[in-house]
């Protein structure tokens, strides 16, 4: 028994023996599946490490010392690492490949343009509303401009003052109370004369003697200096910033620096009472305007025109004066010039201004009615001396001289002139006479 008992006994130490070399296959196998799914990728991962099979026995792994162990453990992690590294590798080169680097800057530019457009509609947009601000401040402005303009209908507000008209500007013959005379044919003009030019008969009179501004009947006079000078009439002047109205500041159709023939200068003076073209007429007359005026004094004294005064050419200045017994006597004179029959009775006339053409008509419209045979005529009219106009026509077979002064409205002249027409084709009169309430 005790002989058995031994061998019981050392057989139970051999199994305690082995019991650990046993365990620690186990233990490895068991371990090596963990370390690989924490560490290996996807790649690496066989399905046989997934199941977590050992890749050797039992006694290998007993038989290799520890720190060989460690080694195997610590190599299969760097082949995870090599397997990252080469998955890391080909996702680069995918990201250097064309068709992507294109697409990519494709996307940058057009985010760079949508970037651009929406600074450009911002800009926009801002600009908009500051002209539309703009507008609305100018709007609102307007309006408070013309409520200001509004009379304020407001119970509180005080009553506004009167307005007063603006006086009418007074002729020297309202001044004077020429319009109170009467005559027989209930003229409209202050100031009337009519006579036979050959037998020198009166037939109608009214203020005759009075001495009134003239205005452009002037000019008659200017055309009869130029005319009996006999200076060449294709000689071409210009007009400068010394025939500028600076008397009544009236307009003129001829600008600075056109250029017409004496000729035409005269044309347009007489027909259309073109007031630059007279004033270069008396400019450029040899001497200067100062002789060409001295000499249209001096013409009137010769002819017995005692009521008159002349200034200038044009007769803008009401300091031009006559009577309608003087102005009679220019028209019997200046009707014996056919030059000035011509050019004061032409219906219109063209001129060359510049790179245009310029149409002139006739201030008298008289001159183009079939009624009247007109010999010779001149308008004017300046606030001063109001409507005038004189002409030589014949009538009833007969050479008349009428002169209308101080007429108080722009056709009345005209009217003035058919009433006395009229008047002589029917009755034939031998004179009428009004009374002279001239007393100046």
């Amino acid at each position: 028994m005790r002989g058995v008992g031994l061998v019981s006994a050392s057989l139970l130490l051999s199994l305690c023996a082995l019991a650990p070399a046993g365990a620690a296959p186990a233990k490895k196998a068991a371990a090596k599946p963990a370390a690989k799914v924490a560490h290996a990728s996807p790649k690496a991962a066989s399905p046989k490490a997934a199941a977590g099979k050992p890749e050797k026995s039992g006694k290998a792994a007993a038989a290799k010392p520890g720190h060989e162990r460690q080694a195997v453990a610590k190599g299969g992690r760097g082949k995870a690492d090599i397997v990252e590294a080469k998955v890391g590798h080909k996702s680069g080169k995918a990201a250097r490949d064309p068709l992507t680097h294109r697409r990519a800057l494709a996307e940058e530019r057009v985010s760079a343009k949508s970037v651009r457009q929406a600074k450009t509609r911002e800009r926009e947009q801002s600009v908009a509303t500051a002209r539309a601000a703009h507008a609305r401040a100018e709007r609102v402005a307007a309006r408070e401009t013309r409520l200001s303009l509004q009379p304020v209908a407001v119970a509180q507000a005080l009553p506004a003052a009167p307005v007063e008209p603006r006086a009418t500007r007074l002729s020297f013959g309202q001044m004077a109370g020429l319009h109170a005379a009467s005559d027989p044919l209930e003229l409209k003009s202050s100031v009337a004369l009519v006579m036979d030019q050959d037998t020198h008969e009166v037939l109608v009179s009214k203020n005759d003697h009075a001495v009134l501004p003239i205005a452009s009947l002037t000019k008659l006079m200017t055309g009869l200096i130029v005319s009996d000078a006999r200076l060449p009439l294709d000689e071409m002047l210009t007009i400068t910033e010394e025939d500028i109205d600076t008397e009544k500041g009236s307009r003129s159709r001829l600008s600075i620096g056109t250029t017409l023939s004496r000729g035409e200068m005269l044309h347009l003076a007489l027909m259309s009472s073109e007031n630059r073209a007279a004033h270069a007429l008396g400019r450029t007359f040899p001497g200067g305007l100062q002789r060409f005026v001295g000499l249209m004094n001096a013409r009137a004294t010769m002819l017995g025109m005692k009521d008159t005064r002349y200034v200038e050419p044009t007769g803008l200045s009401s300091a031009n004066r006559s009577s309608a017994r003087d102005l009679a006597t220019l028209v019997q004179t200046a009707a014996q010039d056919p030059l000035l029959r011509q050019l004061s009775t032409s219906t219109g006339y063209e001129v060359a201004v510049g790179n245009r053409v310029v149409q002139y008509n006739n201030t008298n419209r008289l001159v183009h009615d079939p009624d009247w045979q007109i010999g010779l005529q001149k308008t004017g009219y300046i606030s001063e001396a109001g409507q005038c106009l004189v002409m030589q026509a014949r009538v009833a077979g007969r050479k008349l001289i009428m002169v209308f002064l101080d007429s108080t409205g722009k056709y009345t002249r005209l009217a003035d002139a058919e009433r006395v027409r009229r008047w002589v084709e029917v009755q034939r009169p031998a004179s009428t006479v009004a009374g002279n309430q001239y007393s100046g």
